[in-house]
């Protein structure tokens, strides 16, 4: 009597197969990755999923062939501190950069000791007697080659928000954030020195000083503040001010550094991604 029963049950498996079969050969799958991103904007087209969800799902996609080389902060741009200075010293640092956790040095720069966070200073200033070496963290050391997919599971799993990316040789190659690998899904995040298109790229402060954006035309500001800036070298022709600065001062500026050109004195408020997003801009003293 089973012997029906299993035939039967035969036959839905062939048949399910078959059916199965025959929707892949009408509609195929994506075989590649860019297949797959194709497959989501039609979606977007079909208003099955909205632009957002279309645009995560693609960073997630594109996440997978990532790796920590790929978007970490360059050793050259990033911002230590050294065990050795005094606490004065430490907070105005980390008072300058606006960075929440630092990688912290002993005598050279490539021997990098731990992350100290920006709060634990404030405990410095009720108890001094404290030794500031016990108030680094373990740092943790990742290859350029690293995933970001399995980064991102070591930084929700071991609770930590920093990184330092080491080289095939061992030494420093950069720093990567557990923002550095989220903003390749959900793109930009923005933070307090981020302000919309809208609110316009020169304005006023209450000191009678002005922020001014890195990507605002040089014409523009030539304008507003009624000066003629231009590159030491003629043959130089730049059209943002945030070029322009950074032509000057030879280096790509980093937020505290300043430069004094045509009167007008640029502080660096805020840097992003290798540029200066942000400048404090105020007529030299005479």
């Amino acid at each position: 009597m089973s012997e029906p029963h299993s035939n039967r049950a035969l036959e839905r498996e062939d048949k399910r197969s078959f059916l199965q079969k025959l929707a892949e050969f009408i509609h195929p799958g994506p075989d590649s990755t860019d297949e797959l991103i194709e497959t989501l904007a039609e979606a977007q087209d079909n208003n099955i999923i909205g632009a957002e969800s279309r645009l995560m799902l693609e960073g997630v996609i594109r996440m997978a062939d990532m790796t920590a080389g790929d978007v970490m902060v360059p050793a050259t741009r990033m911002d230590f501190l050294d065990i050795s200075a005094d606490s004065d010293t430490m907070l105005h640092q980390v008072i300058d950069t606006g960075h929440s956790r630092f990688p912290v040095f002993d005598g050279e720069r490539e021997n990098i000791i731990g992350i100290l966070m920006a709060k634990d200073l404030l405990k410095l200033q009720r108890a001094p007697e404290l030794n500031i070496r016990a108030l680094i963290r373990p740092a943790v050391f990742v290859p350029e080659s690293k995933g970001l997919n399995d980064l991102l599971r070591d930084f929700r799993g071991n609770r930590n928000h920093l990184a330092i990316v080491i080289d095939e040789f061992g030494r420093v190659a950069g720093l990567i954030t557990i923002e550095d690998v989220l903003e390749q899904i959900v793109g930009e995040i923005e933070d307090e020195f981020d302000m919309p298109e809208d609110e316009g790229d020169i304005f006023g402060l209450p000191d009678r000083s002005y922020r001014v954006s890195g990507d605002t035309p040089i014409a523009r500001v030539n304008d507003a503040f009624e000066v003629a800036l231009t590159a030491s070298d003629e043959e130089e022709d730049f059209e943002t001010i945030g070029g322009l600065i950074a032509h000057e001062m030879g280096h790509v500026p980093k937020r505290g550094e300043r430069h004094t050109i045509g009167g007008l004195d640029f502080a660096v408020l805020h840097t992003k991604g290798g540029a200066v997003k942000w400048f404090k801009v105020s007529p030299t003293k005479p």
